[in-house]
């Protein structure tokens, strides 16, 4: 299957499902090759920074914003072939929106604070330099900003997850 057409299906999609298929897409774009922890990691800061709202208002927002995830830096074209590492991607994805619907003081953080992460042998952006949280496998884990939820608008993972 290719990009476009996930992502076409993403906009058909009522919620929650259409989070769900874009934060798995995400997962098996930036993370296919990497360890469960590291894909668990990856999704905690998409999480986050839908909390924070500062990249939109919905996972689909978030992962497809201008060059901050995969979604929007590959080709359309891409076709997303490896069946086992796209079920791994859905079930960490699913795992991690369970995981963040829980109170802020029952989620399992492998990454506390992390708002970015950086491929070390694709990547060298400007903030690389920001305070490390981790390096998960071939990702390092960055607090670049403090994430806050917005107060205006109120973010209530169990009811989307209804």
């Amino acid at each position: 299957m290719k990009l476009a057409w996930i992502l076409w299906l993403s906009q058909m999609l009522p919620q929650p499902a259409a989070d769900s298929l874009c934060l798995s897409t995400t997962l098996y774009l930036e993370a296919r090759d990497q360890s469960e922890r590291g894909q668990q990691a990856v999704a905690e800061v998409a999480l986050r920074r839908l909390d924070s709202g500062l990249w939109g208002d919905s996972m689909c927002d978030v992962v497809t914003a201008r060059k901050q995830f995969a979604p929007s830096l590959v080709s359309p074209q891409t076709r997303l072939s490896n069946g086992e590492a796209w079920a791994e991607a859905v079930t960490v994805a699913l795992d991690a929106e369970r995981n963040w619907a829980l109170p802020q003081d029952e989620r399992k953080e492998i990454v506390p604070g992390a708002s970015h992460f950086m491929a070390h042998a694709i990547a060298s952006p400007s903030w690389r330099n920001a305070y490390q949280v981790a390096t998960i496998g071939d990702h390092t884990f960055l607090k670049v900003q403090t994430l806050k939820a917005q107060k205006h608008k109120v973010v209530d993972h169990k009811a989307r997850r209804s």
